[in-house]
């Protein structure tokens, strides 16, 4: 016998879409407008993409991309005031706290994102080492203190241990 449903069959639809997605698992989405958590295990994921999957690549390198910009912002609020040791200090912390503001908007959303391919260490090992790229180059061209030997040796056994996270 079939029955007509009030909801024109969408339930079905919907029930049909949830489990798809349960079993993808690592699909990332966009709905209605915003940003939207998939329904799939083991974590909620979100991401900027369309309707389709977002492109292999693309998932990959957009939390990297994120993170290399919010570190920049993150060194200019930790370090840049140094450069006006006469400023203030309640000036420098309220200067440094809203750079944060930038450098927060673009941390949630690449570990939010990132989550979805990498394991929450990995996101972290690569933050560390994306710090200290950063870091090297702000410490050279704004604050004009090159690092030296030991400094770039210390990065090196810092970006050892965070090559040592992404092993299976």
């Amino acid at each position: 016998m079939n029955e007509t449903r009030g909801d024109g069959g969408r339930a079905h639809e919907d029930t049909a879409a949830s489990t798809r997605r349960a079993r993808e698992g690592s699909r990332w989405e966009f709905r209605g407008g915003g940003l939207g958590e998939s329904l799939g295990p083991p974590h909620h994921r979100t991401t900027p993409a369309s309707d389709a999957a977002m492109p292999f690549v693309l998932e990959r390198l957009l939390p990297v991309f994120l993170l290399v910009c919010s570190n920049v912002f993150m060194t200019f609020a930790w370090y840049g005031h140094l450069k006006y040791k006469s400023a203030p200090l309640p000036l420098a912390i309220v200067a440094s706290w809203g750079i944060a503001l930038f450098e927060y908007s673009l941390m949630v959303p690449a570990n939010r994102w990132g989550s979805a391919v990498y394991s929450a260490p990995q996101l972290k090992g690569m933050q560390e080492v994306i710090t200290l790229i950063v870091f090297a180059g702000f410490s050279a061209w704004y604050l004009e203190q090159p690092l030296k030997w030991n400094h770039w040796a210390g990065f090196a056994l810092i970006v050892a241990a965070a090559w040592l996270i992404f092993l299976e």
